[in-house]
């Protein structure tokens, strides 16, 4: 689903920055990847370059999502093959609609794909069952676009964006930040009703708590912007336990 093979990235501005130094990664279809790490490790600017994010230059590597590659990709059109961002911090849209803003994002992925528009009718029946099924309320979906929402609403709101575009690959990146336990439940159990055969995950995240609710298949540590170590889920719980302090050292 996605291939990262000695992926470079630095600051555009610069280029004394460098942040990822050769990372390798692939994450298969139906399958949760975690990645944890220390601050400053390179975990979300991975999330920003596969995205597509400004600031950004990536100096020497690849990153294919279903063997095409997408660094050379303008961001929306990474969207239209699949790639999905649920932000750390989501932004405030003032003015703009959540069911604006969600039937104009559907139906510009459809036509770029070469599908029909959406119709009025068949949206509106289908976000009120996406919402049902993921535990919103109809009132979120008449506000504008994350403005005056909690947190929890916000990455619940993300999780909503997700079903309607059905993207292949879903990163999410530090969606548990600044959640309490309740929201980080409420997130947790949406992104599990999408994972099917088909899609793949790559949960960028700090803490093992998050990990509790979203049962990751593969664990991968991150330090200095590669991946150092790879395991199971029982990784996370000795990250947990011990810190990094160990893993840094085995790598030294």
């Amino acid at each position: 689903m996605l291939e990262i093979n000695n992926l470079h990235a630095q600051l555009e501005e610069d280029a004394d920055v460098k942040i990822l130094k050769g990372l390798d990664l692939k994450v298969e279809a139906g399958k949760v990847h975690a990645i944890m790490g220390p601050n400053g490790s390179g975990k979300s600017t991975l999330a920003y370059v596969l995205s597509g994010r400004d600031g950004y230059e990536v100096t020497e590597g690849s990153a294919t999502l279903e063997g095409n590659d997408i660094l050379d990709m303008e961001p929306e059109v990474r969207a239209t093959h699949g790639l999905f961002l649920a932000f750390q911090y989501p932004v405030e849209i003032p003015g703009v609609g959540n069911m604006t803003f969600l039937r104009e994002a559907v139906n510009a992925q459809r036509k770029a794909r070469g599908d029909d528009e959406i119709s009025s009718a068949d949206f509106l029946k289908l976000v009120r069952e996406k919402a049902k099924s993921l535990k919103i309320e109809p009132e979120m979906l008449k506000r504008a676009v994350n403005t005056g929402f909690s947190g929890g609403e916000k990455k619940r709101n993300e999780i909503l964006h997700m079903a309607m575009l059905e993207p292949k690959m879903c990163i999410l990146d530090e969606t548990d930040s600044g959640l309490d336990v309740d929201a980080m439940k409420l997130v947790a159990e949406g992104v599990n009703a999408l994972r099917t055969p088909d899609r793949g995950f790559l949960v960028i995240t700090h803490y093992q708590r998050l990990l509790n609710h979203i049962k990751p298949d593969v664990v991968h540590i991150m330090s200095d912007g590669r991946i150092i170590k790879t395991g199971g889920p029982e990784l996370a719980l000795e990250v947990e336990e011990n810190g990094y302090a160990d893993l840094l050292g085995e790598v030294a």
